[in-house]
Formats: structure tokens, C-alpha cells, sequence
């Protein structure tokens, strides 16, 4: 069974200048539903840049188990893995709400990369952001309880640490997809979700707010 992590990626902001070179080289696919841009097992040949939406990242194991491995915003790159030789998708790419992707081919990737330092250095900073999250959700799996790994994926979906939003709201986000990306149960979900809300760290307000208090399960040991 695969490991099951959970992370959301600040995304590049690029410059106009930036985007106009990635506009040139690539294909605008413009989906008005959710949509999977590819599955696991397709030829990887391209990577991707969300302009607009969210994209879930999905594995399944051999027994047949699905697990969420990511879910990434606005100005995230996806499917980048063709860059470094793979040859087959290892997970599948689906976007959750209605968006905009850039699709660039990894032919024409690789020339933006050579030819533009400035993006080049900005795209290898982001894919060194993502590889230090991945540790870190990894070692959230591994160790920490599931009311832990719950409270930390609520901060990070919150962008937690921005000193202007003291009280955050997260995307609509079921407590089903919350139960894939810990890798727990719906049912849990609930039980840990109904007690922040008794605790104060969340409230409901036509939609899901979620206070720094909740920090506090994280640190607590």
C-alpha cells in the first residue's frame, strides 16, 4: 500500500514576461467540471502549470487501495516527473473544481528551462519546496496520530503562518477527501472535525474556518 501524504504547494508566481513564454510553448485546456487530465499508467510527456482550479493527486496500490498524495493550487506545476525519465504517470491527476491548465511538452519544457534562468531558478525552488514537504508529510504519516495528521492538513489547506489571517477559510473540501488524504476513515474524520468545533480551533460559517488555535494539537505531545 502506498504511503499516504498530504500537502498543498505554494505555487510560481510568474511575471507576465513568464507567462507569455510558457502561453507560446504550451496548450490552454479549459475545463468547466472536474476533469482528469491523466490517469496512472499514461505516457508521461508533459508537465503542467494550474492557472486556475485545484488538481488532486491520486495513487493506487496494487490491492486496489486509493490514496490522496496531493492537492495543488493555483500556479502549481504537476506531472513535472517526465522532466527526470518517467516514462509511465505514477499517480492520476484530476481536478476538483472547474480550472485552467497549461499543458507543455517535455520537449518544449526542457528548451524553457535551458533558455530562461530566471524561470529555471524559480521552477527548481519550487520543486525543492515540494520534495521538503513530502518529507515532512511523510514523517506526519509515520508518526503522528491521526487527530495530529488531521489538525496539520486543516493549517496547511488554512495557508497557516500568515500573520493578516488570523482566522482562515479553507476550499470546500469533503471530510471524505480530508479521510483519504490521512489516511483514516470517514467516520474519524467526524469524531476529530465535531471536536475542534466544541474546542473552538473551527467553525462553520457557510463555510470551514479554521483558527491558529488549532496549532496547538500539533505541538501538543
Amino acid at each position: 500500500m502506498y504511503g499516504r501524504r498530504n500537502y498543498r504547494v505554494r505555487g510560481i508566481v510568474l511575471t507576465i514576461h513568464l507567462q507569455a513564454i510558457l502561453a507560446k510553448v504550451g496548450t490552454v485546456l479549459d475545463y468547466r467540471n472536474a476533469h482528469i487530465v491523466y490517469a496512472q499508467g499514461d505516457v508521461a510527456n508533459a508537465a503542467f502549470y494550474i492557472r486556475k482550479g485545484r488538481v488532486k493527486l491520486t495513487v493506487v496500490s496494487a490491492g486496489g487501495k486509493e490514496a490522496i498524495i496531493a492537492i495543488l493550487e493555483a500556479e502549481s506545476f504537476f506531472g513535472e516527473g517526465c522532466l527526470a525519465g518517467e516514462r509511465v504517470r505514477m499517480s492520476t491527476a484530476t481536478l476538483i473544481e472547474p480550472g485552467v491548465i497549461l499543458r507543455i511538452e517535455r520537449t518544449k519544457m526542457v528548451r524553457v528551462l535551458h533558455d530562461h534562468h530566471v524561470f529555471s531558478d524559480l521552477f527548481i525552488r519550487h520543486m525543492l519546496s515540494r520534495s521538503v514537504r513530502v518529507q515532512a508529510d511523510l514523517v506526519d504519516q509515520l508518526f503522528n496520530s491521526t487527530e495530529k495528521r488531521l489538525a496539520r492538513a486543516l493549517l496547511l489547506l488554512a495557508h497557516y503562518g500568515d500573520p493578516d489571517r488570523p482566522t482562515t477559510g479553507v476550499p470546500k473540501i469533503s471530510q471524505q477527501t480530508l479521510a483519504e488524504m490521512i489516511g483514516t476513515t470517514r467516520a474519524r474524520v467526524s469524531v476529530f472535525m465535531n471536536k475542534f468545533k466544541k474546542l473552538g480551533f473551527i467553525e462553520y460559517n457557510g463555510k470551514l474556518l479554521i483558527h491558529n488555535s488549532l496549532l496547538g494539537v500539533v505541538l501538543h505531545e
